[in-house]
């Protein structure tokens, strides 16, 4: 079994970084509790506080797509996307690890 990764590289509207951050807490709570989920992070660009990242392992690259086809799917991602000038989202493998 491959390991996989859902990823999204975020740029928030000019003072509506709160108000994204509470909102995609809101999403991945609900999406934490999908089959083969694992743990979900955001981190903020130091340098550009307007930018975001997020990154969560799943087990399957089915778990991801059972997820992003659930019929509530859409709207929640919406809600967090609302605060957003561009998304950009991207799904990866692991291919190695070092210890």
């Amino acid at each position: 079994m491959t390991e996989t990764y859902t990823s999204g590289s975020w740029f928030v509207k000019p003072g509506e970084e709160d108000a994204f951050i509470q909102d995609w807490t809101a999403f991945v709570t609900w999406a934490s509790g999908m089959p083969g989920s694992g743990t979900f992070r955001l981190v903020r660009d130091l340098d550009n506080p307007s930018h975001f990242m997020s990154f969560a392992p799943w087990d399957s690259r089915e778990a991801q797509n059972s997820w992003r086809e659930n019929p509530d799917f859409p709207e929640r991602i919406g809600r967090v996307r609302s605060h957003c000038e561009d998304f950009q989202p991207s799904t990866f493998e692991l291919v190695t690890t070092i210890a």
